[in-house]
């Protein structure tokens, strides 16, 4: 089996080579800025797309439809979400978590992360509809029938959407996927969705949820390559009220979906050490009128991910720099050098004085982000 395609090799400073770093952080930055999977059957033309005179996917072509007129949602899609994989609560208020609900994210963050789902080899649960960028789980195959939809993910978990009119029961089972049933309201799918278990995260951030969760998913079907989803969480153990998430999914012609096995050995856990916190002991003073020249806003020259580049906002408050990639939420840097910090989402930060850039730090090489 072909190994997964290499990404262009990244930008790199001239500095020296990066110090070593902890397993832990190097598992963490792993998953923060991973690469989708790649697939078989590259170059093989998927059938049934509209095509342009020179052959290319016509993604821009009408919407197909089922022989019975209700949008068709089938095929390969790549989830776009990277607000909402990372913080699921990125437009709550902190006090619209209850109080043991955010310290149980504090202190997720606080251990690296290291009882994600990933880490121990379990499915996301209701997080698959807004994990984009977590590794094994960018990718979806919806299949759709009058009766039923399956959607397939590449770690071999699968959801059923019975569409036959029966309804959620009041006292399922609680499972790793729920049980869903879904309606059409005109062009839009809605789906409920409810009897989860509360073993998994609504994000990477470690947002919890109870088994009383229950989500509402709408999906409507733009155009021929774009998919848009708006979903909706309802958990009052965990959450003042509900509130509703908006991503969308591309079409991927032409290309299949590799599977993504999670290792189902923990060796590695062992070597998963260190708290967030730790970072703070290397912490320097930078004088308030240089962190002042870091501000702006910076954009990922160029994307190498993504069609889209990443893009990073540098504030500063109270003497400290502030940063947000891609609307994740304000997160605390930590200097180490004058040039140098951390604490971004466990990657690290680096200025460069000579035309007013950033990389990112990253265990497979430095990104390089333009002030724009």
């Amino acid at each position: 089996m072909p190994g997964p395609a290499v990404p262009p090799a990244p930008l790199r400073t001239d500095q020296e080579e990066d110090p070593p770093m902890k397993t832990s952080l190097i598992a963490a930055v792993t998953l923060a800025l991973s690469a989708p999977l790649a697939a078989q059957w590259l170059n093989h033309p998927t059938p049934g797309i509209p095509r342009t005179p020179d052959g290319k996917p016509n993604l821009t072509a009408p919407a197909p439809r089922t022989p019975d007129g209700k949008p068709d949602l089938s095929g390969l899609w790549l989830r776009i979400s990277p607000k909402y994989a990372r913080n699921i609560a990125a437009d709550l208020k902190p006090e619209e978590t209850q109080s043991w609900a955010r310290a149980l994210v504090d202190q997720r963050r606080e251990d690296l992360g290291k009882d994600y789902m990933n880490v121990k080899c379990v499915p996301l649960g209701p997080g698959y509809a807004t994990s984009a960028d977590i590794t094994g789980a960018e990718m979806m195959k919806i299949v759709q029938t009058p009766g039923l939809i399956v959607i397939l993910n590449p770690d071999l978990t699968y959801r059923q959407i019975f569409l036959d009119g029966r309804s959620l029961e009041t006292a399922p089972n609680p499972s790793w996927m729920g049980y869903s049933v879904g309606r059409w309201d005109g062009d839009t799918l809605v789906v409920e969705s409810f009897g989860f278990n509360d073993r998994t995260w609504l994000d990477h951030d470690g947002h919890p949820h109870t088994e009383g969760l229950r989500t509402t998913e709408r999906y409507r079907r733009r155009d021929f390559g774009n998919l848009e989803l708006e979903v909706t969480f309802s958990d009052p153990a965990a959450y003042a009220k509900p509130w509703t998430v908006a991503v969308r999914a591309e079409l991927a012609p032409d290309t299949e979906m590799i599977e993504f096995v999670c290792n189902e050995s923990d060796h590695g856990v062992e070597h998963w050490v260190g708290k967030a916190s730790d970072e703070k002991k290397n912490e320097v003073h930078v004088a308030p009128e240089i962190l002042a020249k870091y501000v702006g806003t910076y954009e990922e020259q160029p994307p190498l991910w993504r069609a889209l580049p990443r893009v990073v906002e540098i504030t500063l408050s109270n003497g400290r720099l502030l940063a947000n990639m891609d609307g994740r939420g304000n997160v605390a840097l930590i200097a180490t050098s004058g040039t140098a910090f951390s604490g971004l989402y466990g990657l690290g930060v680096e200025f460069v004085q000579s035309g007013g850039g950033l990389f990112v730090k990253h265990v497979s090489g430095n990104y390089r982000f333009a002030r724009k």
